[in-house]
C-alpha cells in the first residue's frame, strides 16, 4: 500500500498544528528576554494561589530574574529540556498559578 505524498504531508502538518496551539483561557505569554539571567524561582513563590495574568508573568519574571516565560496549563504535557534562564508557570483549571519553577 502506498501513502499519497499529499496526504502524509496533511497529516504531519495537523499533528504539529494540535501541538502548537494554547487553550483558550491561557493567559497572554510575557515579554520574552525580561530578565537578566539565570532563574530563581524562589523569589516568586509568593505569587502562587493568585489568578494567571499577564501583570503576574511580568511580576514573576522580574523576581526571579527569568529571560523567557512557559506557561503551563493543567494536564498539559511538556518538553524536558532544562533552560535555566526560563521560569514555568503552572496553572489550574481555574486559572490560579499551581506552581512556578524554573527549567
Amino acid at each position: 500500500m502506498t501513502i499519497r505524498p499529499g496526504i502524509a504531508s496533511a497529516a504531519i502538518l495537523i499533528t504539529l498544528g494540535a501541538c502548537a496551539t494554547a487553550p483558550d483561557d491561557a493567559p497572554d505569554a510575557a515579554p520574552p528576554m525580561a530578565g537578566s539571567g539565570p532563574c530563581d524561582a524562589d523569589a516568586a513563590q509568593s505569587l502562587i494561589g493568585q489568578p494567571a495574568s499577564q501583570e503576574l508573568a511580568a511580576t514573576a519574571m522580574r523576581l526571579s530574574g527569568a529571560r523567557e516565560l512557559r506557561w503551563i496549563p493543567p494536564n498539559s504535557a511538556v518538553t524536558m529540556d532544562y533552560r535555566p534562564t526560563r521560569l514555568n508557570i503552572e496553572y489550574d483549571e481555574s486559572s490560579v498559578v499551581a506552581a512556578i519553577r524554573c527549567g
